[in-house]
């Protein structure tokens, strides 16, 4: 009988750990490709070792670097066409908070596409992203699953103070599909 432990992550197969523990040099790029692409699975009686994924956390880190920087530079020359002075490190965000600014058409039609239900910034893909990034950092192990969550938890209460007050709409609907998702992760485990 085995138990699949498949979903968003890396969690390695027994096999995997096996073979890793008998030759630990020997795993090749193509050898971590396969993992990531098999259902892992469990068999009774053997130890599952869960590793974090850097992979994928510094692939995610990388991406939102960039989706984040596409976005501010935007945002900081609309201001400064606006004669707007912009303000910095996290101030710029209570600024947009403020609301005190107008929005071209071509920026609103971008920032609508980001936010979209299938954009970057939407819900569905946010949400899957902390999740992700979350399986990656532990592995995928599902006991792990509360940690996390208090984590990005305490991140949103952060952003809210970075905002200056509630968060809008759209961070309010991410983090209620992001805890439906940790809730599904958790319940891996059991």
């Amino acid at each position: 009988m085995s138990i699949s432990m498949n979903g968003v992550g890396y969690t390695p197969t027994v096999q995997t750990v096996r073979a890793a523990r008998q030759n630990p040099a020997a795993e090749t790029a193509e050898a971590k490709s396969e993992q990531k692409q098999q259902v892992d699975t469990y068999e009774p009686g053997t130890k599952v070792s869960y590793q974090m994924d850097t992979e994928t956390v510094n692939q995610l880190k990388a991406d939102l670097e960039q989706q984040k920087s596409r976005f501010l530079t935007s945002v900081k020359d609309m201001l400064t066409k606006q004669g707007v002075k912009v303000a910095e490190g996290d101030g710029i965000w209570k600024q947009i908070a403020q609301g005190k600014f107008s929005v071209d058409d071509e920026t609103r039609d971008a920032a609508k596409a980001a936010i979209s239900e299938d954009g970057y910034w939407g819900v569905q893909q946010t949400s899957e992203r902390f999740v992700k990034y979350a399986k990656a950092l532990t592995g995928g192990d599902p006991a792990k699953a509360e940690a996390m969550r208090e984590a990005f938890r305490k991140g949103y209460e952060e952003a809210e103070k970075a905002w200056g007050g509630s968060l809008p709409e759209l961070s309010r609907k991410t983090y209620d599909a992001t805890m439906k998702l940790f809730d599904d992760w958790a319940n891996e485990g059991q």
